[in-house]
């Protein structure tokens, strides 16, 4: 087991730390926590809507692929930290944090 703590552009938003397991991916520990991370192609890496900035624990998670790659370039404001939440399934036990951008300007859900 790890912890995962989601932390949110809108200053508004509190952060959250929450329990992740291996195999765990992050869309999945959002949904299942009721934080609101859009996910219009329900999480098979078929758009960009469950972009995150993965802050700490990059190394706990599988490598980005070619077509997640393709998707992240697609996303709003994408950096070198950008990952699609649905395709970061941790790997083993360890902390998380990412960075929600902010939801407002996405339409879906």
């Amino acid at each position: 087991m790890g912890s995962l703590t989601f932390q949110f552009e809108e200053k508004d938003k509190p952060s959250l730390t929450v329990e992740i397991f291996p195999g765990e991916s992050i869309l999945d520990v959002a949904l299942d926590n009721e934080v609101p991370l859009n996910h219009n192609c329900g999480g098979v890496c078929g758009c960009s809507t469950c972009h995150v900035y993965i802050e700490q624990g990059e190394d706990l998670l599988p490598e980005m692929s070619e077509r997640e790659e393709d998707y992240v370039d697609r996303a709003r404001n994408p950096r070198y930290n950008s990952r699609l939440a649905c395709q970061c399934k941790l790997s083993e036990e360890g902390d998380l944090v990412v960075t929600i951008p902010d939801q407002s300007g996405i339409i879906g859900h």
